[in-house]
């Protein structure tokens, strides 16, 4: 077999299935780093770099790096030459002998699968199983898979990319936070083609398994009320209406507690008043633990460690992240925002009368879906990245709007024009791989400026 792609996911996927008795072949198109190929050597896994020669084919399947997109002339020659192909998600879930938790959505699915880790770290300590977090959020589930026990809980972030060569993939829970346009760059404008990839989530779920969806979302709510019933269990969270629950259970907050409804029973979990604060706030927030309260009760969490997690959250890094105080302005580091309803959720969370930074790579963005909210929150953008001009044009007559060529000159001239006490919120709508390694690389960057203001 073949694995193309040479980053984490696709190292990952060659060791396991080394381990399990199959003789992989890496090829990279690009040069492979010098650690990748000596993980590769060690391993006795044969490997090329600078381009994929026909060795590649001679394989009874193909494990392919996310990134990769399903339009690349390497892909389309697999499916001419009837040779399948999987994604690192399905080959790993080939192995797992424990119950699974997997989380996706254009929004939340990082902060909710942290936080659902969280509380089933709680419960695990108790309780005598381990837990993992893996997937989208950092960790191949393929490099933890044979270490997970049939006991044990497998928390799983998927992206869409992640979850397109998946085919006999199942969760025992699968958790949909929300869908709205992103990756449109990828999927060709079609939003449709976009949530069909993340509906690949319960593809394959049954009597036994339960999907959690957020009924708020016009999306989610179109695609699962309808006549025929599912063939898994269903849940719904809102912060609005549950609908008519027929026989579906619903998690939502009623006076001031967030809540399990089942029929005409309500059971009281926790008051939402323990857990948010500062660093967690936001409807966006209070959705991310609905989903996760909903998630822990599938798979019997006890309340107390529920409770426990989210009182002891404080947020997940580079997402509305306080980065500190420096001339005399707060600074919220939103780098994970690389779509604009992330952004939205951002603005919606942070006082008016902020500096917002953004932009980077687009990917197919309508900024004027938040013009409004911008004209009422914003009272200057410095606009940097390959997308600062379309951000320019964007807003022109909207706000004032000053560009930047690198994040330090963006950083300087928020500190200029920034009314004193107000905020800077770094939020970029867009993906990071114009200027910088990926989100975290770019977060960091920027918090490390702001400590240098301060100091």
């Amino acid at each position: 077999m073949s694995v193309i792609g040479a980053g984490k996911s696709g190292l990952a996927a060659a060791e396991l299935l080394m381990k399990a008795g199959a003789r992989p072949f890496v090829t990279e198109f690009g040069s492979m780093n010098p650690d990748a190929k000596a993980t590769l050597a060690s391993a006795g896994i044969p490997f090329e770099d600078g381009g994929h020669s026909a060795r590649m084919y001679d394989a009874d399947f193909c494990i392919v790096s996310p990134g990769i997109p399903q339009t690349a002339p390497v892909l389309i020659e697999l499916e001419k030459r009837g040779i399948p192909v999987y994604s690192e998600i399905e080959a790993a879930s080939w192995f797992c002998r424990s119950r699974i938790i997997a989380i996706t959505g254009t929004d939340g699915k990082t902060t909710t699968a942290t936080l659902i880790h969280r509380i089933c770290q709680a419960d695990a300590s108790s309780r005598g199983y381990r837990t993992f977090s893996v997937g989208n959020i950092g960790v191949p589930f393929a490099s933890k898979v044979l270490e997970a026990a049939p006991g044990d809980l497998v928390v799983l972030e998927l992206s869409s990319y992640q979850l397109e060569r998946c085919v006999t993939f199942r969760p025992d829970v699968a958790v949909l936070t929300n869908i709205t346009p992103d990756h449109m760059d990828r999927y060709r404008g079609d939003i449709n083609a976009y949530a069909a990839a993340k509906y690949r989530i319960h593809a394959r779920q049954g009597a036994a398994d339960t999907l959690i969806y957020n009924y708020d979302d016009p999306m989610l709510k179109a695609h699962f009320d309808v006549s025929e019933p599912w063939p898994f269990n269903v849940v719904r969270f809102s912060l609005r209406d549950c609908g008519t629950l027929s026989g579906c259970s619903c998690v939502t907050v009623r006076d001031g507690s967030v809540a399990v409804l089942s029929g005409s029973a309500s059971e009281p979990v926790i008051a939402v008043d323990e857990f948010i604060k500062a660093s967690f706030r936001g409807d966006h927030n209070l959705y991310n633990a609905l989903a996760s309260v909903a998630a822990a009760k599938a798979v019997g969490i006890s309340d107390e460690a529920i409770r426990k997690g989210l009182v002891e959250f404080g947020g997940v890094e580079h997402r509305q992240e306080f980065a500190g105080s420096a001339c005399g302005l707060e600074w919220i580091n939103d780098s994970k925002a690389t779509n604009i309803n992330a952004m939205r959720q951002a603005l919606q969370a942070v006082p008016q009368g902020m500096v917002l930074i953004a932009g980077g790579r687009d990917k197919g963005n309508d900024y004027g879906s938040v013009a409004a909210l911008v004209r009422e929150k914003v009272a200057c953008i410095v606009a940097i990245g390959e997308s600062r001009q379309k951000i320019a044009d964007a807003f022109e007559g909207i706000v004032p709007v000053e560009t930047a060529d690198t994040l330090k000159e963006a950083v300087d001239k928020a500190s200029k024009v920034a009314s004193p006490g107000s905020t800077v919120l770094f939020s970029p709508g867009c993906s990071s791989f114009d200027m910088f390694r990926d989100f975290e690389d770019r977060g960091e960057q920027f918090k490390q400026l702001v400590r240098e203001l301060a100091s």
